[in-house]
């Protein structure tokens, strides 16, 4: 995500993220998504088994009050329905968004119950698990665009 900078004789330093580069970057993560989801669903068949574990551990983490161990489980959750379109272009472009490091700025600045965003993973993995493509792109879109709009909300944009 480019959060760190170095300078010569100065070193490195943490950089503020800015509201631009937020909101160009939930609207490219939610289209690359959407193509994720719908192929996906073609291609994993039904089976969800690794996406409910990785919903079943975001939720023992929210219970557990652990932010970075959902943030695990939720990028890979993510992560695996990217990998599951077989697609390496999508994958490698998808991988450049930094989605752990946007996913804990999410996670901090929502205010949002972990609780709760562990169950708006559930409508994706359902409509996955019934092999409907149409519906599961316009549901992992959905996902990341209610992120993206209550992160920028709380980053006082839009």
């Amino acid at each position: 995500m480019r959060l760190v900078e170095s300078e010569p004789f100065r070193g490195a330093r943490v950089r503020a993220v800015t509201d631009e580069e937020l909101a160009e970057s939930y609207p490219v993560r939610a289209a690359l998504e959407e193509v994720a989801a719908r192929e996906a669903a073609w291609r994993l068949n039904g089976d969800v088994s690794e996406l409910e574990a990785e919903v079943e551990g975001m939720r023992r983490a929210a219970a557990a009050g652990d932010l970075h161990t959902q943030v695990l489980h939720d990028a890979a959750f993510h992560r695996r329905i990217v990998e599951a379109a077989g697609n390496r272009v999508l994958l490698e472009t998808w991988q450049t968004l930094g989605v752990e490091g946007r996913t804990a700025i999410s996670l901090l600045a929502t205010g949002l119950e972990p609780a709760e965003i562990a169950e708006l993973h559930v409508p994706i993995l359902e409509a996955l698990r019934a092999r409907e493509p149409g519906r599961a792109g316009r549901e992992a879109r959905r996902h990341v665009q209610r992120f993206g709009n209550l992160l920028l909300r709380t980053r006082g944009r839009r």
